[in-house]
């Protein structure tokens, strides 16, 4: 392995200081061997089990996010992680944390080995920078999953290990493999031009060998087009529409901003900056910095949430140039960022944990539906014991159990229900907060509110709970939306009342309404924003189409049937309209605004 990947200077340790590295990340990595499913391990897992059907196309599938069924040939990244889980999953009969977490133990290893070999080249303390790279708090805290964090990271690290030492095919191979890990691969391309040009550019193997990434994903794209129909890229771009506000654009190139000051231990940074500086015309120095601000540059243009885990590709460079310090202060502040790391790496395990523990604890009973209005780790538990992910449109029914989170729900749960388990708390007691509801940290997700790295906190990080849904018995006809009965007579599809009056539908809704004595005109009253593009509004009754009207334009308006009745003392309203809209950074789908519907 060192024979592969290292180059260039002595280390002043020899070969013993790969092992030595190797040995600090399985210290690193063992505690959290049973780390419970977290963070997006779901969708992944979610890619590799319909990879074990259609094994070339894993994300041609549909998935329930936030309510909405969407196209995983959207999430941006290819397959390869899927298909690594997928094989586990083939090899283990299931989805099992301790094997799963040692197989992928692996990827850290060798991002070990490259920054082993690279320190070796670029650092005057080659060890220094191996342990600064290690304490980096992304490291730590993302190692532990099983998204394509480490794999990318690992194939990008070996990429440039092995092409700054001459091995030109594996080189290209590690560059292709992190292609099908993440796009952002493509970024090695300028990066690594910037070291042919400062060390080998009349060297006419090098030049061709830097354009894997683009090739490779571009291959793929064909490949996908010509097989299923769409390239995932129209889809990844289709979504990259909705969420690339100017708001999420802002908040993405500030907090990346803030984030890297953190990768090392923030005292650090000023001293290395200022050598940098002296040393801006050596080529080593050169090549580090062109690394930094080709990746940086290129997260704040294709990124949306600020999340610290994106910059782990720049982690080496970094580290590389804070190696230059001197060795007392390197040893604080590596001292400091560990600590630091593995307190969030242990708020992180408490944290996950604890959906784990609640999702086995539930027992719901037999021939009962279990719903799920969350994400993430609680998600995945809750799918082993049997349960669906709840949709906008879901129409839940008496004897159903909804299972909750404050932090990641994204339907609106109507009608009357009652606690079916104890509500679960989460809050650990390490005043570290990565995410939660009582945290400004931008560690996962950043907003213009949520811009640090991390947050220092005792807080609540999320509140999950159960509930049994009851038999319905609408009290009113006529249905104001600010009336306190429509919590329980609003089916789905309608979302929390606004200003007191009104509430938004999705682009369908259905209320239960009680049927009147006699047949009478059923009415909806509606405003058309200026920004929604419905115009075809239809109203159907237990099932039967009672009224349809299209409308020319936005405004306020009474849709009415001729006289009709229920089937019987109770009546299902539905609202259908043609055409719906987002609005970023609210993720719910909007039709129209409802005033009120009912008999009149």
């Amino acid at each position: 392995m060192e024979a592969g990947l290292a180059g260039g200077q002595g280390s002043g340790i020899g070969g013993r200081g790969l092992w030595l590295v190797l040995g600090v990340v399985l210290l690193l990595r063992l505690p959290f061997l049973n780390q419970a499913i977290l963070g997006d391990d779901h969708i992944y897992l979610s890619e590799a089990a319909h990879a074990l059907i259609d094994p070339l196309h894993p994300d041609n599938t549909g998935y329930v996010f936030q309510g909405r069924e969407v196209d995983l040939r959207g999430q941006p990244h290819p397959p390869l992680d899927a298909w690594v889980l997928a094989g586990l999953i083939s090899l283990a009969g299931d989805v099992k944390e301790i094997p799963f977490h040692a197989a992928y133990i692996v990827f850290s290893l060798i991002a070990a080995a490259a920054m082993w070999s690279l320190a070796r080249r670029f650092s005057p303390r080659p060890l220094w920078a191996a342990l600064l790279f290690f304490a980096v708090p992304a490291f730590v805290v993302n190692g532990n999953s099983l998204e394509t964090d480490l794999p990318f990271l690992a194939f990008w690290m070996a990429a440039v290990a092995l092409f700054c030492g001459g091995r030109l095919t594996l080189s290209a191979l590690a560059m292709a493999l992190a292609a099908m890990t993440a796009y952002q691969a493509v970024f090695l391309t300028p990066i690594l031009a910037v070291y042919v040009w400062l060390y080998h550019r009349r060297d006419r193997a090098r030049w061709p060998a830097i354009l894997a990434p683009p090739v490779t994903i571009a291959a793929w794209q064909i490949f996908e087009r010509l097989s299923t129909g769409a390239a995932p890229a129209a889809a990844v771009t289709g979504y990259f529409s909705i969420y690339q506000t100017l708001e999420a654009k802002l908040s993405n190139a500030l907090a990346l901003a803030i984030h890297s000051w953190f990768i090392v231990f923030p005292a650090l940074v000023p001293g290395a900056l200022v050598l940098a500086w002296r040393k801006r015309r050596e080529p080593e120095t050169l090549f580090l910095l062109a690394w930094i601000a080709i990746f940086f540059a290129g997260a704040v243009a294709v990124f949306f949430a600020g999340s610290a885990r994106y910059l782990l590709p720049i982690a080496a460079p970094v580290a590389l140039l804070a190696s230059r310090l001197r060795p007392r202060w390197l040893a604080l502040g590596f001292a400091a960022q560990m600590a630091l790391g593995m307190g969030l790496a242990v708020v992180n395990y408490r944290h996950w944990d604890a959906y784990r523990r609640f999702a086995q604890s539930l027992a719901v009973p037999a021939g009962h539906r279990l719903w799920i209005d969350g994400e993430w780790g609680l998600r995945h538990y809750l799918e082993a014991q049997g349960g669906l992910p709840l949709r906008q449109t879901e129409r839940l029914r008496a004897g159903d159990t909804v299972v909750s989170s404050a932090l990641s729900h994204s339907v609106d749960i109507h009608g009357p229900h009652s606690p079916f388990a104890p509500p679960l708390e989460i809050r650990p007691a390490i005043p570290l907060r990565l995410i939660g509801l009582e945290t400004h940290s931008g560690y996962s997700s950043a907003s213009l509110s949520h811009l640090w790295p991390f947050g220092i906190s005792a807080g609540v990080i999320d509140r999950v709970s159960a509930s049994i849904m009851a038999e319905r018995h609408p009290a009113l006809s006529w249905l104001p939306m600010n009336a306190p009965e429509a919590k329980d007579q609003i089916v789905t599809g309608i979302y929390d009342l606004e200003s007191g009056s009104y509430r938004w539908m999705s682009r369908s809704a259905v209320v239960a309404l009680k049927s009147p004595p006699a047949a009478a005109p059923l009415m909806v009253s509606f405003t058309i924003p200026e920004s929604a593009p419905a115009r075809r509004v239809t109203l159907l009754l237990d099932g039967r189409e009672v009224a349809a009207q299209t409308y020319s334009a936005p405004g306020a308006y009474t849709l009415e049937s001729p006289l009709v009745r229920g089937a019987g003392a109770e009546a299902l309203l539905e609202i259908r309209i043609d055409r719906s809209f987002s609005a970023p950074p609210d993720r719910r789908e909007l039709g129209i605004v409802l005033t009120a519907v009912g008999f009149r």
